[in-house]
């Protein structure tokens, strides 16, 4: 099954530097469903997606697939 979670960039003196977005518990928010992802992180930065829609800013947060495979991938590198 795939899994979405939410990253914000927004650090702008490293543009590439991503972080998750997280409730108040500390978790990374997780999802099911992309559109229910893409809705959450309206939700949590209206501002910052809003301005994407038009262009207006350079790309400040996205909708990432969350890989459940990523440990396994980075034990065969070692």
């Amino acid at each position: 099954m795939t899994t979405y979670k939410l990253q914000v960039q927004d650090d702008d003196a490293r543009p590439d530097h991503w972080r998750d977005v997280c409730a108040d518990s500390g978790a990374a928010y997780v999802f099911t469903n992309q559109d229910d992802a893409r809705q959450k992180l309206a939700e949590l930065f209206p501002v910052l997606v809003k301005m994407e829609q038009f262009q207006a800013d350079r790309k400040r947060t996205r909708v990432v697939v969350v890989d459940p495979y990523l440990d396994i991938d980075l034990e065969k590198e070692d």
